[in-house]
């Protein structure tokens, strides 16, 4: 692979230097790289992948200034199976992560990081988490041997010089180590497109705010940023100092009248998330912005607030699924300055993914082989990406840069769920709705007949993102909530996945949900009528906005039912997945789990 020429570091911080140096002589590259964030250096880096194999330029009168890469068929998704939470005592890691004593992790690591750069360059990162001085935001360096994962970073995150000047001489930064572990150990070596190793470690190190990677170049494995950074460190540094880093979109509301709310969002994958960040409302005189589409910081402001940035300033998002008709603000982000992962290449210089449209009759997929749809096999990968500048979204709120961050309002728990949860449900309380959030659940595929026992909890979206035990995590979220008071968001559990007995979904979903944030919107005001059931409130008769769609009252009524007996089925599912946080599970929400048993009867 091609390098860029050696830059010289910008900065006299000696907590900096050291850790570069260290991760010099660790390393052991052939030359290092201080990147300063510059447009002109992004362009170099493009040009550096596309002259080592590993990306192609798209055509320029489709796509300009984008690029197409594909990754080994080895190195495609995150690795969960390989990733640790290396605390100091077991404990805190907790029974939904993978734990490693970091003295032992270090000294295996380090192992396989001796020389693992050489022949490459070793391009140091300075990066922030947020808007550049947000008291919000939060600042790392990196060092990696991957000029794909600094590119991402460009669109990811801030880069460069002004943020070694916003750090100055603190030592308050997280220190990210990644390799791909492919060494070019002779001149005469030659590289392949894709480096990587079939030997993969995504270590965390909470106490000490480090970061370990070895082995894989794609996505979250090698953008340190995202999912490493911005959730399972920053969830401790939040527990610590007592705010919340959260796995959620952010989103602008303005009613006709010209006010605002903001919500915060989060879902398991396949709930539509990035749909709901990108919300086109049906409902005339809405207006729906967005501030981001996965990962939302928030901190009590001087008004004990909680306010709220998006730590990001790109999209990583899943390429296959978004089209016009499921996400059309996503698809006009995507014109242009663009890093393609292991989707398509169309014969004409574009891309294509499965969902996307009318299929190509002929393409090249994303392991390089010519495909047509009768091919029996999908064109792209099921994790394939898109690196895309949140700018360029159609519908970017002003305020998404905003230092100060936004007031959050409402806070939306959701999953996929056939039956039982209705539409929507306001919590009776912070705590009971730290309770909901607790149990968020969704349907495997095979349970869409609605067999109770096949679902998955994913605890408030972060079970594969929580960086210390989860039973500790929604104590956090109590004590947040003691703290702000009656200032904190409302909650709501929403769910637009109810269907009939026949198996149809009972709601249209998608820009339709906008008439569900109506009435939260209006929730938050006192204006919107609601009805007392036993697992919290719901919409009362002709509270939701329905002008203009078309939907029956058979519909309309099972979408509100409060399905008694279904909850009391759930209810040992609900102990049982408590019951794996031990010790460390909150009394309150032993608690609220016998508060609704008793509202049950």
């Amino acid at each position: 692979m091609n390098a860029m020429p050696p830059m010289e570091a910008k900065t006299t911080n000696p907590a900096v230097l050291a850790f570069v140096e260290e991760a010099k002589a660790l390393f052991k590259p052939e030359n290092v790289r201080w990147c300063n964030g510059t447009k002109w250096e992004y362009q170099e880096l493009l040009k550096s992948l596309v002259d080592g194999g590993t990306a192609q330029w798209l055509n320029p009168a489709k796509r300009p200034n984008s690029v197409l890469v594909r990754s080994d068929p080895a190195d495609v998704a995150r690795v969960e199976d390989q990733t640790f939470i290396c605390s100091v005592s077991k404990d805190d890691a907790g029974p939904t992560n993978n734990w490693a004593d970091p003295a032992e992790m270090k000294a295996t690591l380090t192992q396989l990081y001796d020389g693992a750069m050489a022949g490459r360059t070793m391009y140091v990162v300075p990066y922030s988490m947020g808007p550049i001085g947000s008291p919000i935001a939060g600042i790392g360096v990196m060092v990696t041997d991957s000029a794909y994962a600094v590119a991402n970073m460009h669109i990811m995150t801030r880069v460069g010089d002004k943020v070694l000047a916003a750090l100055g001489n603190s030592s308050d930064f997280v220190r990210g180590r990644h390799t791909v572990g492919a060494p070019l150990s002779t001149p005469a070596m030659a590289d392949v497109p894709w480096p990587c190793n079939k030997t993969k470690y995504i270590s965390h190190f909470p106490e000490t705010r480090e970061i370990w990677s070895y082995g894989s170049g794609y996505g979250g494995n090698a953008l340190l940023g995202k999912k490493c950074h911005a959730l399972r460190i920053a969830s401790v540094k939040a527990r610590d100092e007592g705010w919340l880093a959260e796995h959620m979109l952010i989103l602008k509301l303005t009613n006709p009248e010209g006010n605002v709310k903001y919500v915060a969002a989060a879902f398991p994958s396949a709930c539509g998330k990035t749909n709901l960040a990108m919300l086109m409302p049906t409902i005339p005189g809405w207006k729906a912005e967005t501030i981001g589409d996965d990962i939302c910081w928030m901190k009590f402001g001087s008004d004990g607030r909680l306010y709220a940035i998006n730590p990001e300033t790109g999209f990583f998002g899943v390429a296959p699924g978004t089209s016009n008709d499921s996400n059309l603000n996503a698809m006009k982000t995507l014109h242009a300055n663009i890093i393609y992962s292991n989707v398509a290449l169309t014969d004409d210089g574009d891309v294509w993914w499965e969902g996307m449209g009318e299929p190509p009759a002929h393409a090249v997929d994303w392991m390089r082989r010519s495909w047509t749809p009768a091919s029996g096999r999908p064109a792209s990968h099921p994790n394939a990406r898109f690196t895309a500048p949140a700018a360029q979204c159609p519908v970017i709120a002003k305020e998404w840069e905003d230092p100060a961050g936004v007031p959050i309002d409402a806070i939306l728990f959701g999953g996929r769920r056939a039956t039982v949860v209705p539409l929507v449900t306001e919590a009776l309380s912070w705590r009971h709705g730290t309770f909901l959030g607790s149990i968020m659940a969704s349907e495997k595929t095979a349970a869409a007949a609605g067999q109770i026992g096949e679902l998955r909890r994913d605890p408030m979206a972060m079970l594969p993102f929580c960086g210390y035990h989860m039973g500790d995590y929604f104590q956090h979220w109590i004590n947040v909530g003691e703290t702000g008071g009656s200032k904190m968001p409302k909650i709501f559990y929403v769910n637009w996945f109810r269907k009939s007995p026949e198996g149809k979904f009972l709601w249209p979903g998608y820009a339709e949900n906008s008439r569900v944030l109506k009435w939260i919107f209006e929730r938050c005001d006192g204006t919107a009528d609601a009805v007392d059931t036993p697992i919290g409130k719901l919409p009362a008769q002709g509270a939701l906005d329905l002008n203009g769609l078309s939907i029956s009252a058979d519909a309309l009524s099972e979408l509100m039912r409060v399905d008694g007996d279904g909850w009391k089925a759930e209810l040992p599912l609900i102990r049982e997945h408590l019951a794996t946080f031990g010790a460390k599970l909150p009394a309150a929400l032993s608690e609220e789990l016998t508060a609704l048993e008793q509202r049950l009867g």
